[in-house]
């Protein structure tokens, strides 16, 4: 009975603790992938496949400069409104609210910049700011890094699908000419929200609606802040732990397509919460506008098993941005198949 009463007490004072507090957190079974270790190549795979999103630890980007562009970021976002709105020249710049040009709307304000590694002196547009080469400096350095990461994973995917060369879906990212983007979002405490006495939320308000990204993949970064969800192939949402000390990763629209639909573009959104800004940041890995996108050959038997129709990025971005945010975006570029006559 003594060890009974030992071994209760144990898990009362270990195990309990730790579920409760992933209960709290929202806790789910979001895969979390070593990329230090080649072996997860394996692992990168079925999550690409099973949920289109996971969750990278031992990246090696520095903690510093995560630190440093969060600070900036959140120097940034504290000016007065009148002053972010000069920051402005579409699509790049400060948006606060509107989300694209058609109608999509959010508790958000954003600074959405050029990082094509082809750029001139000065790729962002914030050139009013006070502390422009600051931001700049330290957005070059983050991307970089986040950059180098993204082709890491893309090469250990390449692995694990058996693909050859192993940098087929990583030079799409490393060209010159690479057409990726960088967005720092903000979401302020929304007073909106309505609180029980109990804490929990009686009502939601949407920070950014539901979608998936257009480009290969994009790599998100938040502070200790909840509110990011995803939604699973049963149509269900499960909210993402907040980790700062990770990267999460979803998949595109143009990483499914060149897999043949064998990788799921995840769809994601974020809500807001009633008492915490919550910052995050955004690296979208985009091929050059001119690069032709289709199904990869080697996933295939044969060219009619082919479930899109080629497409350049540029047509695809043009296509996606002309979109609403909740579009299937990919559905303009399905092949028309039709059965076999008997």
């Amino acid at each position: 009975e003594k060890k009974k009463t030992v071994k209760h007490t144990f898990i009362a004072m270990t195990i309990l603790p730790k579920l409760v507090e992933e209960l709290k957190s929202g806790f789910s079974p979001i895969p979390v992938i070593d990329i230090s270790d080649p072996e997860s190549k394996h692992a990168l795979v079925k999550a690409c496949e099973d949920f289109g999103f996971f969750k990278v630890i031992n990246h090696g980007v520095p903690s510093e400069l995560v630190s440093v562009l969060e600070h900036e970021a959140v120097k940034f976002f504290s000016l007065p409104t009148s002053y972010k709105n000069q920051v402005t020249g579409w699509p790049f710049g400060y948006g606060n609210g509107k989300i694209g040009r058609n109608g999509d709307v959010g508790w958000v304000e954003y600074l959405l910049m050029n990082v094509n590694l082809d750029i001139g002196s000065d790729p962002f547009l914030p050139g009013l700011l006070n502390n422009r080469e600051t931001i700049r400096n330290a957005v070059l350095e983050y991307t970089t890094s986040v950059r180098k990461m993204t082709c890491d994973v893309l090469e250990m995917i390449t692995d694990g699908l058996g693909i050859k060369p192993r940098n087929t879906l990583s030079k799409l990212v490393s060209d010159q000419n690479s057409d990726s983007k960088f967005r720092l979002n903000h979401y302020p405490p929304c007073p909106l929200i309505h609180e029980n006495i109990d804490g929990a939320c009686n009502n939601v308000i949407i920070g950014f609606g539901e979608h998936t990204d257009p480009q290969i993949l994009s790599v998100l970064r938040s502070n200790n802040t909840s509110g990011f969800q995803i939604n699973l192939t049963n149509g269900s949402w499960i909210s993402v732990p907040s980790d700062p000390s990770s990267f999460f990763f979803n998949v595109c629209d143009s990483l499914q397509v060149l897999t043949n639909g064998r990788f799921k573009s995840v769809k994601h959104r974020v809500l807001t919460n009633s008492m915490k800004s919550r910052f995050s940041m955004i690296y979208f890995a985009g091929p050059p506008l001119t690069q032709r996108i289709s199904p990869l050959t080697c996933l295939m038997n044969n060219e009619d098993e082919s479930l899109y129709e080629e497409f350049t990025w540029s047509e695809y971005k043009s296509s996606a941005y002309n979109s609403r945010l909740s579009d299937n975006r990919l559905q303009p570029f399905e092949r028309k198949l039709f059965p076999l006559n008997d």
